[in-house]
């Protein structure tokens, strides 16, 4: 298994609740098949460009051990959800915690 980190820009307009649904969900779906190591929510943040007609974002961090079945899970689940405007993954050799 590899290391990963995904970070999750979501829609600024977003209830709390809906917020932590969405920090379940990920959390959920990567623990089926990969196990999180940590879950970071850095709260809402100015973005550098328009990105959709958004200037702000939540930003979620996660940092993930798993394999090519849960990254190829989670980039499924993230392009079909319409609450998340950008997202990146970025794999490492080791985590740095």
């Amino acid at each position: 298994m590899a290391f990963y980190e995904n970070t999750i820009v979501a829609k600024q307009d977003l209830a709390e609740k809906e917020l932590s649904e969405i920090k379940d969900k990920y959390n959920n779906l990567i623990n089926k098949s990969g196990k999180v190591v940590k879950v970071e929510n850095w709260g809402l943040k100015n973005l550098s460009h328009k990105i959709k007609n958004y200037r702000k974002g939540f930003y979620l961090h996660y940092k993930f051990e798993g394999n090519n079945e849960t990254l190829d899970e989670v980039k499924k689940k993230i392009k079909l959800d319409k609450d998340i405007i950008r997202y990146l993954i970025v794999k490492y050799k080791k985590l740095d915690l």
